[in-house]
């Protein structure tokens, strides 16, 4: 891991939980030597990615965010083209919906959007990395991800979140493989042990995976009835988001998802 990339992986600990963190906790997070962790974050602040809170000097994300983020929304629009798609699936199966990107080998949410249709949700974080193995974003994704990808997540341990999470590498191939077969992804308690989800990729120019769209619920409510209403929710949804992102479903898989066009 690089220096540039040591520091901006400093960045990755924020969340909605998390908005505030210090250097002690910082070096605790990292299991770095706290002179390193202190010149990442003094460059990230220097920069305006990171600045320090006055009273407790915990750092928290900074002004550059919100200026790149205005920038690749306006000039590369997301959020903005997906959400009207988004809720619209979301509302058609009352379940919370969201849009992951393919970041190296993991996704990085983009947007959600619950319904509220029930008095159980589940609780999504945009802030949460979510990896590849244990969510049916990312097994949708690395079911049709370059083999540079599958190569990347196969050759480290794959962590265990809850008791469904494939941890090893024969049942994370004999999965991708039915995934492949059907075009979508079914968990059942695999990221969290009491929510079920499934998920389809999108495709970028040329066929290429960028992400998913997932439907996460409660598992209490995952029947047989309800997976068949969310699986054709996905595959409908999954090429309106390919088309609003100017991608193209593969040929060599196009079928899979055929009638929905």
């Amino acid at each position: 891991m690089g220096t540039i990339t040591k520091a901006l992986d400093l960045l990755n600990f924020f969340a909605k939980q998390k908005p505030e963190i210090g250097l002690t906790e910082f070096v605790r997070l990292v299991n770095r030597d706290k002179a390193t962790v202190h010149r990442h974050l003094t460059e990230l602040m220097e920069n305006g990615f990171l600045e320090q809170n006055p009273v407790t000097r915990a750092y928290r994300l900074g002004p550059a965010i919100l200026r790149l983020s205005g920038v690749r929304e306006a000039t590369h629009p997301l959020r903005s083209v997906l959400r009207p798609i988004v809720e619209d699936i979301a509302r058609q199966v009352g379940e919370l919906t969201h849009v992951s990107l393919l970041q190296g080998d993991v996704l990085s949410p983009a947007l959600h959007f619950d319904p509220m249709t029930h008095g159980t949700q589940v609780a999504f974080d945009e802030s949460e990395i979510l990896p590849l193995h244990a969510t049916s974003s990312g097994l949708a994704v690395l079911a049709f991800a370059d083999e540079d990808v599958t190569r990347s997540v196969l050759k480290r341990p794959l962590t265990k979140y809850a008791d469904g999470t494939i941890t090893t590498a024969d049942e994370l191939r004999s999965v991708l493989d039915e995934v492949r077969r059907t075009g979508t992804a079914s968990q059942d308690r695999t990221f969290d042990s009491e929510v079920c989800s499934q998920g389809a990729p999108l495709f970028g120019v040329g066929g290429k995976v960028v992400g998913a769209v997932s439907i996460a619920l409660p598992a209490v409510r995952d029947t047989d009835e309800k997976r068949a209403e969310i699986r054709e929710a996905l595959r409908d949804g999954m090429v309106r988001i390919t088309q609003q992102l100017g991608g193209d479903l593969p040929p060599e898989h196009a079928e899979k998802w055929q009638s929905a066009v």
